[in-house]
């Protein structure tokens, strides 16, 4: 393992700087060496104080989870801890940057804390489906209270310095710059003042009241559905109260063991190094690629003006163009409306707010893109609509720019080909509300230059976006899939089981809305309209179903027309069932000659997952995703997968691939074509092999 610890000596002062990049994790070496460090210091009877701190911009940013899968090895963490807060001098734990995970629970071992501005604490474990293992469940609520100690580790969100020194999580917030010179600055005040040396593990904390507990676990139960690790925290959490310092780390340490073998913690561990392994891309990592500052957007409809919005969030400068006037200030109310709601979260300040304001463009004019680096085109899924736009930028933009498009399904290949540049053409498919949602896939036409698409990921990133790279068919990566798992939870329907019995299937298996509620979410008219512009290539194998063709006929696309597969009034603003639907699918069943049969929550989830994973395993097979991880963030970031489920292909894994294998053959009897077996599957059922072998 890497990393370091060292040790140096000023006056009556001891140095500990914890080294292991980027983030100081507390490897193994690095608990060992932390131990060494605190024991040699100890010793020393020259010192008087003992200052811990890390290289660099971070305190310590957690464990090293990549010791997650080995045998553990010691020291242990809660006993590295235990040393540091047993050392009779005064240790100070100078924070900076990231002190998170098993990097707050060191400096809840240590006597004293003082921060620099710039540091976020927080305990985020159950992000890995896990609980705080060396103490944080324990020290925690003595130092600040049960009830801001659940706020932080059940929710797993860091709190900023301020908020730390105004609960009481911190002693002092620096001004420094520096984290060492703070801790000596601090040391000196401590060493003047004579004051005492503070264990939290000597402290107690009062209980929570019944009803507030109750509503906490409820709380969590809601926010965090099927999902173990926050429960468990706050369990771990309460034992502060009801057990002894000692009684309570064995508690905490036996959750913490029990969680670490669990599948949900195996899963979220998969999808947290599948989300920094998504932007290394092989045949990139030798491409320099160039800068992008200057971006436009074509379309100021609620994509358009969402990308936007998520580009200025970025700093970036970006202006809009839109067909007429009115729709270009219709745009620009839109980004400003979305920006006005970034202000109340927190996420720009009044001024910069101001600031976009007063230089913001939204024009009718191509011209205003003649120093762009990237234009992306948001208008509606019309082939000839982006022709023309594709032609206006080709005459306008400078060579060098990125000319992308926001299509969900359209050819990019085909669009390419309308430019004389297609080498600049690249897909950019963001996800709605385009400045919230994390997914970006970045779709690769045949000809378009590496450097562009290192661009476009470079881009991504900036944006705080999963980017995932994506080859060109019909709905990408993402819309494929869906088109697929809500053909087979239409087959169910049509079957036996109404959609809102498979909405609560789906929401059930960890979804937090079913296809049905989706659709109208979206505008079930969207997906009409896919289904006219499909109709001349779509294999006349496919399911058509008689009544949602229906419903959109009668102007039932949704929400938006307070009616589609749900009903929806001022008391049920998230749907009811509506009667007349159900009349609909009875119909077309008597149509089809469909005697409906009784179908289980389990077969349906079942179905959609299977039709899921085959259709997962084509687009591998294609190239279109080049690796398993691509497919698990796309469903999780897009389409709303329960992340502590890992994704589809993961899920797949953790199933076993034989058993996905039989149990898909098992419904060929009754559609051939639909439920025909991918050859990949069949392939790594035949070799041994798993989804998680390809991802390397």
């Amino acid at each position: 393992m890497t990393g370091s610890v060292s040790l140096t000596m000023e006056d009556n002062l001891a140095f500990i700087e914890i080294s292991n990049p980027p983030v100081n994790a507390l490897s193994q070496t690095i608990r060992e060496s932390l131990v060494n460090a605190i024991t040699e210091a100890q010793k020393d009877t020259d010192v008087e104080a003992i200052i811990l701190y890390g290289q660099g911009k971070h305190f310590i940013a957690g464990a090293d989870i990549r010791e997650f899968n080995l045998p553990p090895k010691e020291p242990s963490l809660p006993d590295t801890i235990q040393i540091i807060e047993e050392c009779t001098k005064p240790v100070i734990a100078a924070l900076a940057g990231s002190v998170l995970g098993g990097g707050l629970e060191v400096a809840l071992g240590a006597h004293f804390r003082v921060a620099l501005k710039d540091a976020k604490l927080g305990l985020p474990e159950v992000t890995l489906g896990l609980i705080p293992g060396a103490g944080g469940t324990q020290r925690l609520p003595r130092l600040i209270g049960i009830e801001k100690s659940i706020e932080i580790a059940t929710f797993g969100k860091p709190v900023s310095a301020s908020e730390s020194l105004e609960i009481g999580l911190i002693d002092d917030l620096s001004d420094e710059t520096d984290a060492l010179q703070a801790g000596k600055a601090f040391a000196h005040i401590i060493l003047n003042n004579q004051a005492p040396i503070k264990r939290l593990s000597s402290l107690t904390c009062e209980a929570l009241k019944p009803k507030i507990a109750s509503n906490w676990q409820q709380t969590l139960k809601k926010k965090f559905r099927g999902q173990i690790a926050p429960l468990k925290c706050l369990e771990a959490l309460n034992m502060a109260a009801s057990h002894s310092f000692a009684d309570g780390m064995k508690e905490e340490r036996a959750i913490f063991m029990s969680l670490r073998e669990s599948d949900q913690r195996v899963a979220l561990t998969h999808v947290f190094f599948a989300e920094r392994a998504a932007a290394k891309l092989p045949d990139l990592a030798n491409i320099k690629s160039g800068s992008v500052s200057q971006i436009g957007i074509v379309g100021g409809g609620t994509m358009g003006a969402g990308i936007a919005v998520s580009c200025l969030l970025a700093g970036y400068n970006t202006c809009m163009v839109e067909r007429d006037e009115e729709a270009a200030q219709k745009g620009k109310q839109t980004v400003f409306q979305m920006l006005a709601s970034a202000v109340k979260r927190g996420r720009i300040s009044a001024k910069r707010y101001d600031e976009i304001e007063a230089s913001f463009i939204a024009t009718t004019e191509y011209s205003i893109f003649k120093n762009a680096d990237l234009v992306i085109e948001a208008v509606f899924e019309d082939f000839d609509a982006k022709k023309a736009v594709f032609q206006q930028l080709e005459s306008y933009c400078p060579d060098h720019c990125i000319l992308a498009s926001n299509t969900s399904y359209l050819d990019l290949n085909e669009i390419a080909q309308t430019t004389t540049r297609p080498q600049n053409v690249i897909g950019l498919h963001f996800f709605s509300p385009a400045h919230i949602m994390k997914l970006l896939e970045i779709v690769i036409p045949d000809q378009v230059d590496a450097k562009i698409i290192a661009n476009c990921f470079d881009f991504a990133k900036r944006l705080g976006k999963i980017a995932v790279r994506s080859g060109v068919c019909d709905g990408f990566i993402g819309n494929r899939l869906m088109m697929r798992y809500r053909l087979a939870a239409d087959a169910a329907v049509i079957a036996g089981a109404s959609p809102y019995e498979v909405d609560q299937a789906i929401v059930k298996f960890g979804f937090a809305m079913g296809p049905y509620a989706v659709s109208d979410l979206a505008g079930i008219d969207i997906a009409w309209a896919s289904r006219k512009r499909r109709a001349a290539i779509r294999d006349p194998r496919e399911l058509v179903t008689n009544y949602m063709e229906k419903l959109c006929e009668m102007g039932r696309f949704g929400r938006k027309t307070k009616r589609g597969y749900y009903l929806y009034d001022e008391l049920n603003p998230n749907g009811v069932e509506d009667p007349e639907v159900l009349e609909l699918i009875n119909q077309e069943r008597n149509e089809r000659g469909i005697s409906p049969r009784h179908i289980s929550t389990d077969e349906i989830a079942k179905r959609y997952l299977l039709a899921m994973i085959n259709e997962a395993c084509k687009i591998l097979e294609e190239g279109i995703a080049h690796r398993p991880l691509d497919i698990d963030l796309t469903l999780i970031h897009g389409y709303g997968f329960p992340r502590w489920k890992g994704g589809p292909m993961h899920y797949a894994d953790q199933l076993g691939l034989a058993k996905i294998l039989h149990d898909i053959k098992a419904l060929q009897n009754e559609d051939n074509w639909f439920w025909e077996p991918a050859s990949l599957l069949e392939k790594l059922v035949a070799e041994g092999k798993t989804f998680s072998d390809l991802n390397s």
